[in-house]
């Protein structure tokens, strides 16, 4: 707890107001578990949704390939900015954001694809079960921030709801 180092008028007020501001800040942080945990999971989430994603724009072949090598392109270098944004907010927590490939295997639900010749059939078929599956991860962890009231949680996990769910219909499409 931090008390002033110069006595006030009313001392005892000033004390009762830094001790005050103590509690608010440690209750925060202890509200913020729940969001602080599900941003890592998100951050490791995006990361390797965003090397999948790459990894097909490269490998991508046939008669889909000038789409979908565009559409992946769009999509992989959008990932990044949630990425990026995704541990921002993690260190605005105080929270170091995790940043190594072992971590984030342990906290994502994305599953690695080791497969080096796929289909781009089953490349749109991985990314859309990928796409919806964090779309609705995201929709629990949305109502977890705003229990916590972590506004930046909560716009970030709105944007990447809307995002997602355009993503797996955009690229579902390539299939009608």
């Amino acid at each position: 707890m931090k008390y002033s180092a110069q006595p006030s008028k009313d001392s005892s007020t000033s004390s009762v107001h830094n001790i005050s501001k103590a509690s608010a800040k440690s209750q925060q942080t202890a509200a913020s578990t729940g969001t602080i945990e599900d941003m890592k999971k998100t951050l490791a989430d995006e990361y390797f949704l965003q090397l999948k994603t790459q990894n097909f724009h490269w490998n991508v072949e046939g008669p889909l390939f000038f789409s979908l090598h565009k559409l992946f392109e769009e999509q992989y270098e959008e990932i990044a900015e949630y990425v990026d944004k995704s541990a921002e907010i993690l260190r605005a927590l105080k929270s170091p954001a995790p940043g190594s490939l072992q971590a984030f295997k342990k906290l994502s639900d994305v599953e690695e694809c080791t497969e080096e010749k796929l289909s781009s059939t089953k490349m749109i078929d991985i990314l859309t079960a990928d796409h919806t599956t964090l779309a609705e991860l995201y929709k629990a962890r949305l109502e977890t921030a705003e229990n916590e009231e972590e506004t930046s949680a909560v716009t970030l996990y709105e944007d990447l709801i809307t995002f997602h769910e355009k993503a797996a219909w955009m690229i579902r499409s390539h299939l009608s």
